[in-house]
């Protein structure tokens, strides 16, 4: 018997350690992470609008981009070949450049000016500056709706704050307890939705007044084009 218990007793110690230390282990384990697809579904419906208007965003403010570089193009290149094929009286050559340039703003409005030649100056001038303005609604299309993102997102936030403040009181009247458990669904969904609600106005806000400058670098390129054609045409 002495011997039986001889031969049990380190078996018992090494299952005793074995134990502690798993045990260790698991205390000293690091707790399970939250992913990102996990924490915008904490936010709720209000995720959904959040996201559309995240993508619509992002759609205008790439589009109005490769749109406004577009239009960009090489307006001093431009107007020297202008100036040069007037100056030689090659009202042909000049027509054909303008087609050549025919996706630049500035290229339609210089060819309305110059099919507008034989009539007053002043009327010539009319009409680079109505074509102007129309190149410039061009530009400017659907850049106020990054406006009217960046106000929206943010009050449907406070809308998902809203949420979660109710979920959290309901949760406490259900349940007649006031802990982690009752306020922490509650609080996901008010701090997802309102940071989420933050960082698509935040880059609807940035994007509007970036490519609002980048319109106005444009218009008045434009405009001092209009006024060297102008020049060009008193001079010839």
């Amino acid at each position: 018997m002495p011997g039986f218990l001889l031969q049990t007793g380190p078996a018992l110690t090494a299952a005793a350690d074995t134990a502690a230390a798993t045990a260790n282990a698991a205390a000293n384990a690091p707790a399970p992470g939250l992913s990102l697809i996990d924490l915008v579904l904490q936010g709720g419906v209000i995720m959904v609008p959040l996201f559309l208007l995240l993508f619509v965003s992002i759609y205008i403010i790439a589009q109005r981009y490769l749109t406004i570089r577009q239009a960009g193009g090489n307006p001093e290149g431009f107007m020297a070949g202008i100036r040069a094929l007037m100056v030689k009286g090659d009202l042909n050559g000049a027509k054909a450049l303008c087609a050549q340039n025919a996706a630049s703003p500035l290229a339609r409005m210089v060819e309305k000016g110059l099919r507008r030649i034989g009539l007053p100056l002043k009327e010539i001038e009319t009409s680079v500056e109505n074509v102007g303005k129309i190149e410039i609604a061009r530009l400017e299309k659907n850049i106020s709706i990054l406006g009217i993102i960046a106000g929206i997102a943010p009050m449907l936030g406070f809308v998902g704050t809203i949420i979660g403040v109710i979920k959290i009181f309901y949760a406490i009247s259900t349940t007649g307890d006031f802990g982690i458990a009752q306020i922490s669904g509650g609080l996901y969904t008010k701090m997802v939705t309102s940071a989420a609600g933050l960082i698509v106005g935040i880059i609807a806000h940035a994007g509007y007044h970036w490519l609002s400058i980048l319109v106005e670098r444009m218009v008045f390129r434009m405009e001092n084009s209009a006024i060297e054609f102008m020049d060009i045409l008193q001079d010839n």
